[in-house]
Order: C-alpha cells, then structure tokens, then sequence
C-alpha cells in the first residue's frame, strides 16, 4: 500500500500535461482561443513544476514530508478540476500554473516520504519504480485524457480529482511521519548551501537537466520528423512515443539497479547515454518505419539507464535531513531540461534541419557518457 501511494501520487506529476494535451484543440476550437497562447495551457506547469519543487523541497525538510504532500494533493486535485469550469483563458492558465506548483511540492513530498522510510539500497530500487511509473504514466494518462475528453472536454478535467483520495490514503499509511517530532531545522539552510555546492552535485544537477533535453528532443522532433520526412501520422506518432516510454519504464524498473551492482552508477549511466547517442545518430539514417521503432526501444532503454540512477546518487549524496531538498531540486532541474530543450535545439533546426538537431543532441549524450567514464575508477 505504501509503495502504490508514492508511486500513484508520484505520476500525477506526469498527469498534469498528459490529460490536458489530448483535449486541447478542442478547448481552442470551443472556447476559441488564440492558437499562439493556448499552448501555453499545456506547458506553464513544467516553468511551475521547475521553480516550486525545490521551495517545496526545503520546506519538506523543514517541517515534514507529509505536511507538504497532503495539501498538495488536496489543491491539485481542486486547482486540476476548476479547469472544466473556467472559459477564461488567463484564469485558466492561472489553474494551470497552480496545478503545476502543486505538482511541485507533490514531488517534494513524496520523495521526501520515499527518503525517510527506505535505506540507500532499498531506496535505489524504488527510486527506479517510481522513475518507471512516470514513465508509463506518461502513456496511460494521455490516452485516458483523450478517451474521456473524446465525451467532452471538460470531463478530461474532472480525472485530477484521483488526487484527493491520494491524499487521505497518504494520511492513514504514513502515520510514524505524521507524528514523528520535527528535525532541528536551525542548520538545514546552511547544509543545503553546502551540499548544492559540492561539485558532485552541481555535477548531477546538470547531467539531469542535460537528460530532460536530450529526452525532450525525441519527444518535439521526432514526432515532426515522422510527419514532414516520412509522411506518417499520429498513430505511427503515438506508437513511437509509447515504445519509447515503454521500454524506459521496463529498464528503469527491471535493469537499472542491476547494471548499477554489476558496473557502477557511473558505469549504468554512461551505457544509457551511449545508447542514447548511437539512437539519436541514427534516426535521420532510417527510412523504414519498424528500424525507427527500434531505435526508439534502444534509445527508451537508454534513457531507462540513466535518469534512475542519476536520481540514485543524488539521493546518496545527499544527508537524510535535506533529501526531500535535493530531490526536489533534481525534479524541477529535470523540468528546467525539457523547457531548454528547444531553445537549445530549436536554431538547429533551421540551420541543419533534423539532422543537425538528432546529431546535436547526439553530441550531447556522447559528451556526458564519456564525461562520467573519464570520472570512473
């Protein structure tokens, strides 16, 4: 019960856009929106997300875990559910920022409960779990957004109410939290100062902002490329995404620790960035929709290696006391990554077309794989 808990309310993190994306063309059409604007509906959470997971973090540290997930479940599923009653597009928009700071200290608490109830093994593998869950959620939310909404698009608002009963279920499984006496917080500033310092987590502070990018570039252009290159369409798009997604979850959960035992966390995670580089390499080289298919299943694999395992040594290199902090702080760096994404990328394309953007992110993965090998023993 307590693992589904963290894992159910760690992929509403995913939930925030992935219900909202499906129903959005009929929210501009109905509500007639500008099409320029209301994308913008479907990524104000990741500014959010990015800026309040890391304030929520610190505050997880200072007065508990539990204090900031409940209320946290408690306002996204009320911030969440507003949208189907809202035809303004600035106070929806508002709603959706909120969903994302709730998003945010969502984040914050569950992985400060995960920090406090599990040792540093242990908690690798359900850090791997719930990297995994995220993951599929990020299949299973959109087609359920998509289902319901198909019945009207307000009704795909009414699926963020899961959160409210997330929120009693966290209060009755985790009651030695709720009650355990508060830390000494007099000192949790100045140790997360120093600890955010240390080079060893300015180090997998970037790698993870640098995997969100490089992620983000399949998820932006790969979908153009299959439109504009090989004339295919939104299913084809679909199933590419989701063979990604899938095999990333599958990895994440089943082989991450594993290859983190046998070669090292530096050595699991520089394997995915390789996988990650040879994948992106390829994909302007394949004509053949199946070979893209399983470019994308290696490249899931990849990605699959080392987001896991970059959370894995965040959280070891981080005193329990201020976990919640910097976990936090490695999620909004995570959503930080995906924003940048296409600033980074984005001049490629116009430059070197979808090549220069795959090799581009190509470069990236191969630079940071042969950064942590130079750092191996």
């Amino acid at each position: 019960m307590r693992l589904f808990i963290i894992l159910a309310a760690g992929s509403l993190i995913t939930m925030v856009g992935g219900v909202a994306s499906p129903v959005l063309p009929e929210v501009i059409t109905v509500l007639d929106f500008d099409r320029a604007l209301a994308g913008n509906l479907v990524s104000i959470h990741a500014l959010t997300i990015a800026l309040f997971s890391p304030i929520l973090g610190f505050v997880a540290d200072k007065m508990g875990p539990l204090r900031v997930l409940v209320p946290s479940l408690v306002l996204y599923s009320i911030f969440g559910v507003a949208g189907a009653f809202l035809s303004d597009f600035w106070l929806l928009l508002a709603s959706r920022a909120l969903l994302g700071a709730t998003a945010g200290g969502i984040a914050a608490g569950s992985l400060g409960v995960l920090g406090k109830l599990y040792d540093q093994e242990r908690r690798a593998q359900i850090i791997a779990y719930a990297t995994a869950a995220l993951t599929i959620a990020g299949i299973v939310f959109p087609l359920l957004g998509g289902t319901v909404g198909s019945l009207h698009w307000r009704y795909a608002f009414a699926l963020y109410s899961i959160a409210f009963p997330l929120a009693i279920m966290a209060v009755l499984a985790f009651p030695e939290i709720k009650n355990r006496r508060k830390p000494n917080t007099t000192n949790i500033s100045s140790e997360l100062k120093r600890v955010l310092l240390t080079a060893r987590v300015l180090e997998l502070l970037i790698l993870v902002a640098l995997t969100a990018a490089i992620m983000y570039s399949v998820v932006i252009y790969a979908p153009m490329y299959l439109k504009e290159e090989l004339q295919l369409g939104t299913v084809a798009n679909g199933v590419l995404l989701a063979t990604r997604a899938l095999t990333a979850g599958l990895t994440s959960a089943l082989g991450a620790k594993k290859l983190a035992k046998r070669y090292s966390i530096q050595g699991a995670i520089a394997l995915g960035f390789g996988l990650m580089a040879l994948t992106l390499f390829t994909i302007p080289l394949l004509d053949y929709y199946l070979l893209l298919l399983v470019s994308a299943s290696i490249f899931g694999m990849g990605f699959g290696l080392v987001l896991p395992n970059l959370y894995s040594s965040l959280s070891n290199a981080s005193p329990q006391e201020i976990r919640s902090s910097i976990l936090a702080i490695g999620i909004g760096t995570s959503f930080f990554g995906q924003f940048l994404s296409p600033v980074l990328l984005g001049p490629m394309l116009n430059h070197g077309g979808f090549t220069g953007v795959f090799n581009t992110a190509s470069v990236m993965a191969l630079l940071a794989g042969g950064f942590l090998l130079r750092r191996m023993p």
